[in-house]
């Protein structure tokens, strides 16, 4: 009987502000933060984090040491065998569900164990986690997934038949990942901080870069958004695209408003323009700054938050994330939820370890699940990558294909060291 043999937490928050690199209408001056973990067995150790952005990073921690609690006596083997039925059994334990339910901190928690979990069966399998999930068959996929609350949407038989559709052509998707990689786009030049300067700059050098879209920060005050608007552009030309996020700044009616003041600038996405939780309100943006497609999920604390917004026709562009939802096992039922209502999937990728992490996720949408690449990139932030153990390959606007076993969460040991809070 194999058995987690130590845990190991650690709350790490880099000094992002310095720079003012994340910088948004909605967060000013964050720190760029993970809370850590590191399970140990006799057959390795796996790595999952959740992103935070400084303060009650702490908070976060001490969720995942009492999520961790769950599972200190079970035996690995089972639980990596049936990923699934380890799903439910930490998203259904009465006492901390109640304390969501399946929303907030402990949600998250459940993600950096499940998500450590899943680096810890990748690198058992000698696999790269999206290899890994690209080749479990339509069945195994499909146990890994919670219907409950989705089934008016999705029904098992109808992700089945999805995932079975695309099976027979999946190895030649995945030969074409390992060739040509799968497309990014940067937020790296827009944050709200930056100066005019660097903003034209950076844009320049994205598209030397081989960028085709690039993302500003907007929100904070209109005038100045057409300004930077101005130079984006000037800096791009016509044939980049240029998306804006809003980090939630808005009520519905000042979104709409500000949305048709910025719609002469020939924007791509107008991202979480209000409220995470506001499906109708969405809705009602969606309809009124159309064609400017609306872009959400990074905040959606489930997967029935997503079918909602897909339902509503709210979202014309799916963002998931790797730390935000319960793990790996949600973020398949919400692609599947995608390619049923047949939205783009464009994962967020902002912060601590989140590219690392989220392209395991789109390498397997697209090889096993929608087999479709139009529209569909990952965010791209050129900053914290260093710290990883196996950092991100990025080239020419296009992360390459991850080739080490494991997930792609493991931090350095120095890094870990060097920015561990301590109070």
């Amino acid at each position: 009987m194999t058995r987690i043999q130590s845990v190991r937490t650690v709350d790490v928050r880099f000094p992002t502000h310095e720079t003012l690199a994340g910088s948004d209408a909605m967060n000013p001056d964050p720190d760029y933060s993970a809370a850590y973990l590191r399970l140990d067995t006799e057959i390795g150790s796996g790595h999952g984090f959740t992103f935070t952005i400084g303060r009650g990073n702490d908070i976060q921690v001490a969720a995942i040491e009492s999520v961790v609690r769950m599972i200190a006596d079970a035996d690995v083997d089972s639980l990596l065998s049936d990923m699934g039925d380890t799903w439910r059994r930490l998203v259904h334990d009465s006492p901390l569900r109640w304390l969501g339910p399946e929303k907030g901190v402990v949600h998250m928690a459940i993600g950096a164990v499940v998500n450590a979990l899943w680096d810890l069966r990748a690198k058992r399998a000698g696999q790269p986690l999206w290899l890994h999930l690209a080749g479990l068959s339509p069945d195994e996929l499909i146990s890994l997934v919670d219907f409950r609350y989705l089934t008016d949407a999705l029904t098992p038989d109808e992700a089945l038949d999805i995932l079975k559709t695309a099976e027979p052509t999946r190895a030649d998707r995945i030969a074409a990942l390992q060739a040509e990689g799968y497309p990014g786009y940067t937020t790296g030049p827009g944050w709200l901080g930056y100066s005019d300067e660097l903003l034209d700059t950076l844009c320049r050098q994205a598209v030397a870069d081989g960028f085709e879209q690039v993302k500003l920060k907007v929100g904070a005050d209109l005038g100045e958004d057409k300004r930077r608007l101005q130079i984006a552009r000037r800096a791009v030309g016509d044939d980049i695209r240029i998306a804006v996020d809003a980090n939630q700044r808005w009520d519905v009616g000042a979104a709409i408003d500000w949305m048709r003041e910025l719609a002469p600038y020939d924007l791509t996405w107008i991202e979480e323009p209000t409220s995470p939780d506001d499906i109708l309100g969405h809705a009602a943006i969606a309809r009124a700054v159309a064609p400017i497609k609306v872009a959400t999920g990074e905040h959606a604390a489930n997967r029935v938050i997503f079918k909602q917004l897909l339902q509503a026709d709210a979202v014309g562009v799916v963002q998931i994330d790797a730390t935000r939802v319960a793990g790996v096992n949600e973020n398949i039922a919400i692609l599947l939820l995608a390619a049923k209502f047949g939205v783009p999937v464009v994962p967020h990728g902002g912060g601590v370890g989140l590219c690392q992490a989220v392209r395991h996720l789109a390498f397997f949408d697209y090889a096993a699940v929608s087999q479709q690449l139009d529209g569909r990139m990952v965010e791209y932030v050129d900053h914290l990558h260093e710290h990883f153990v196996e950092p991100l390959e990025f080239a020419r606007g296009r992360y390459l294909a991850p080739r080490t076993p494991g997930a792609s969460t493991e931090m350095r040991p120095e890094s870990l060291e060097r920015y561990r809070y301590r109070g």
